[in-house]
């Protein structure tokens, strides 16, 4: 049996590498376009869009007219993509904070004090916060978890897969507004706007929902771990001698103490913008949810992580002069410079699939398809959440397959009556709960590596079997916790409902 499951993962890793770089599909999926609508235009494919009772007729991007737009609209289309822009600003708060050390420091506070009671807990649930600085989890709760098992007699790669099944298998989880949110909530806005040209996802449209999914999997987590991957590995008998754990020096407490001060006077003075009728940043409506907090959630982001990372920096030590504050946030763009090539590619498929209008078209036939199919939300969530996790295990990125789906998904969803909010918390369901069987996921090897620290006969075997239970039990609680959401009608997020209304 073991065989046969290494021989299918090197054949879904040998699939998966055999696939272009995702900026060079992107840029595939641009000239299948331009030739698929030049195909439907003298085909005259068509229908018509239920919601508005207009005609749908394919335009043809390699006539003349169509030739012109993509030319004088290239630039226009690079830099008008909605999550470039989000991106960016929410990393150089971000990279700030990060390269203070202040998030760091925070996640050693965390799993060093914790009671030994509480620590796989803690683990798996340390594990899903480290999702606001990008790959901080995989670079340093991983190995740290592995660290403190060891320390307490229990076997180190228990450790280490409880923190990858939260880092990783909890990706889309958070307490908090991470990059990944603005990232999906602009490509989700570019998809809708193909059926609503003044709809907008805000970064916090999923934000209910992953709060409560942040326990979900942090029990779930736990419990696989303490059921199952422990009782399964056994005492550790290997021959690495245990580590100390390094502490956090007086003035990295002090920095901290510090740093929450000013993290709490930026939460008091949003509340006196927003609670009183009359706040300050209450929106242009005087609600709440449509306030420049929530809507301009990143540019809150920036701003406090920001600030309490110049702050952290500056008592703690790491940072000396203004110059290492802007080292910090150079840092930041220095891991975006492949994003920046993918963008390019990936803006110029959205919006060739936009014009052409196969998208309207897909969405329109699609959801005709599944009216008369009449699956009903729930199960249509289901199939939606597996047609994602299979997809992820042939493709890493998280942003990459939204873009290809987004488009397709969303509007198909509205057309059927469902918010974009919802189409994409079901996508990022699917797209975490396979992330840790995922062989095409971009730390799946240095995940590896790490256990081949303690075991030298680790390897893409052992790691599946070891992180496949987590899979199965994150894939049935999230779902589970979905259908519940959905049979209460509760919001996805601030002024995000499951429903597309007109």
């Amino acid at each position: 049996m073991k065989i046969k499951e290494i021989n299918i993962l090197k054949g879904v890793e040998r699939v998966g590498n055999a696939l272009p770089h995702p900026a060079a599909l992107f840029g595939i999926f641009a000239l299948i376009t331009l030739l698929i609508s030049f195909i439907g235009y003298y085909l005259q494919w068509g229908g018509v869009n239920p919601a508005t009772g207009e005609t749908i007729n394919i335009v043809n991007l390699l006539s003349k007219d169509g030739l012109h737009k993509i030319i004088l609209e290239m630039v226009d289309s690079y830099t008008g993509f909605a999550p470039l822009g989000i991106v960016m600003v929410a990393m150089l708060g971000i990279g700030i904070a990060e390269s203070s050390g202040l998030i760091k420091s925070s996640i050693n506070l965390l799993l060093i004090k914790a009671p030994e009671s509480s620590i796989t807990f803690l683990i798996v649930f340390t594990g899903i916060l480290s999702n606001i600085a990008s790959d901080l989890g995989y670079i340093l709760v991983i190995p740290l978890a592995g660290v403190i098992f060891h320390s307490l007699g229990r076997h180190p790669i228990a450790g280490m897969a409880a923190a990858f099944a939260g880092v990783s298998g909890g990706f889309s989880a958070n307490l908090f507004i991470g990059t990944i949110d603005p990232l999906l909530a602009g490509l989700s806005t570019e998809a809708a706007q193909i059926v609503d040209p003044e709809y907008y996802v805000m970064p916090t449209a999923n934000y209910y929902f992953m709060v409560a999914s942040t326990l979900v999997i942090a029990f779930t987590g736990t419990w696989v771990t303490k059921a199952i991957v422990e009782p399964r590995l056994g005492k550790y008998t290997g021959d690495i001698a245990q580590e100390e754990i390094s502490k956090l020096n007086p003035k990295e407490i002090k920095g901290l103490k510090w740093t929450a001060v000013v993290f709490l006077m930026f939460i008091a003075l949003i509340a006196i913008g927003l609670i009183p009728n009359n706040g300050i940043l209450r929106g242009a409506d005087n609600t709440i949810f449509h306030s420049p907090v929530f809507k301009g959630f990143i540019a809150v982001l920036f701003i406090v992580a920001g600030t309490c990372g110049i702050v952290y920096g500056y008592i703690s030590g790491t940072f000396k002069k203004h110059q290492d504050v802007i080292n910090g946030m150079n840092s930041s763009f220095k891991g975006l410079i492949s994003f920046l090539v993918l963008v390019f590619f990936a803006s110029q498929f959205v919006a060739w699939f936009k014009w052409s209008k196969l998208g309207i078209l897909i969405a329109v036939k699609g959801a005709a398809f599944l009216q008369t199919a009449d699956l009903g939300l729930i199960p249509l969530v289901i199939m939606f959440i597996i047609i994602s996790g299979i997809i992820n295990m042939f493709m890493g990125s998280a942003s990459a397959k939204w873009a290809i789906m987004g488009p397709v998904f969303i509007p198909m969803f509205m057309l059927l009556g469902y918010s974009p909010e919802l189409s994409q918390a079901v996508f990022r369901i699917g797209d975490s709960v396979t992330n840790l069987i995922s062989p095409m996921m971009s730390f799946f090897a240095l995940i590896i590596v790490y256990f081949e620290k303690y075991d030298s006969k680790s390897g893409i075997g052992s790691l599946m079997a070891t992180m496949l239970p987590y899979s199965i039990a994150f894939f049935i609680a999230w779902t589970v916790l979905m259908i519940i959401w959905i049979m209460f009608g509760l919001q996805l997020g601030p002024d995000a409902g499951l429903y597309y209304i007109k």
